[in-house]
């Protein structure tokens, strides 16, 4: 039987969850202690604070071998590919990146190595460049957003982010969760919608695709603005449960001609490489629309996005660079390669 959960105050502090430490929501900082009360610091700081990893791994390499008095030549060329490739820029973004610079070197007569820096951060921002493209969600009501992944790529979480900012852009929004295959994605969906005010649909046992149109019916009942349809992880070699998301989606069209209108991809930035290889798998099944990377603050693989661009550029609509929910927003491509080469 499925379920509406509406919000309700909270008698007791929320439960943890990976994106609000316990800490965090029990203990309170001692009021003699000023500098608790600090204003949080800004998006842009945030950004290079959570690109910490890549930037040490790879902007720190680069300012390095783009030393003054560095000149280029082809052992100069042969390091920047070690070290793009070891950054999990992946072999034909590194390599497409190479043919740019040297023809740069060619066209401008350039000898000093200190010349290269700005000239592979412009590169890099103009292969980013295609990723960059907001969502919008407000064409459709209601506007139906599926979000697919493999396990632990942080989509539950994600769809609590998302419902959070749409919220604050004035929609109405209603949570599907159609991850009916692990009793905590349900359970943590419902603290996020008690925490957002949100409806969620869920059931304790049964299908994915009934779950989601249950939830869609709801939403057009009610006038909703935006639905989040979670689904289960998988591996893109799990070609039963493939083909179980295939027809999730084929049954949201059935409810709603041309839906869903936004297919998302959660990918975890730690994978590195793997990303690009579930980037082709699911775009191959599900004809992905757009991609959310998450975890960008643990790892130092950020790198992985300049590969993305080049095997596969569909858009990145978000990024992920922290546990709060003001952690989560739209892909700019140069604010991006500045956080990777600003200290």
């Amino acid at each position: 039987m499925f379920s509406f959960f509406k919000s309700k105050p909270a008698p007791a502090p929320e439960p943890p969850t990976p994106e609000q430490p316990a800490a965090q929501a029990v203990t309170p900082p001692p009021p003699a202690e000023p500098a608790a009360a600090q204003p949080r610091p800004g998006w842009a700081q945030r950004l290079k604070q959570g690109l910490a990893k890549t930037r040490d791994r790879l902007g720190g390499q680069l300012s390095g071998l783009f030393g003054v008095g560095r000149k280029i030549d082809a052992e100069l060329f042969e390091e920047l590919e070690t070290i793009l490739i070891t950054a999990d820029v992946g072999v034909d973004a590194t390599q497409s990146l190479l043919d740019t610079l040297q023809k740069k070197v060619r066209r401008e007569n350039l000898t000093e190595a200190s010349d290269l820096q700005e000239a592979l951060k412009q590169a890099l921002v103009d292969l980013l460049a295609p990723l960059q493209a907001p969502l919008d969600v407000t064409p459709q009501k209601p506007f139906i957003l599926m979000l697919a992944g493999v396990n632990g790529a942080g989509k539950t979480t994600t769809i609590g982010k998302l419902a959070k900012l749409y919220q604050a852009q004035g929609l109405s929004v209603l949570l599907a969760a159609g991850d009916t295959f692990r009793a905590a994605a349900r359970e943590q969906l419902q603290v996020w919608g008690e925490r957002n005010n949100v409806t969620v649909i869920s059931q304790e046992k049964g299908d994915s695709a009934a779950v989601i149109y249950d939830a869609i019916q709801a939403a057009q009942a009610r006038g909703i603005d935006v639905v989040l349809a979670d689904t289960a992880g998988r591996l893109p070699t799990q070609l039963h449960l493939m083909e179980e998301i295939r027809k999730v989606k084929r049954v949201i069209e059935k409810a709603i001609p041309g839906a869903p209108h936004e297919v998302l991809l959660v990918l975890d930035a730690n994978t590195g490489q793997n990303a690009v290889a579930q980037v082709k798998a699911f775009d191959d099944a599900l004809g992905v629309t757009g991609l959310v990377l998450t975890k960008l603050d643990g790892t130092a693989k950020g790198g992985a996005v300049a590969a993305i661009a080049k095997a596969r550029p569909i858009p990145v609509r978000y990024i992920g660079v922290g546990e709060t929910v003001d952690d989560l927003r739209p892909f700019d491509a140069r604010e991006f390669v500045e956080a990777i080469f600003s200290a």
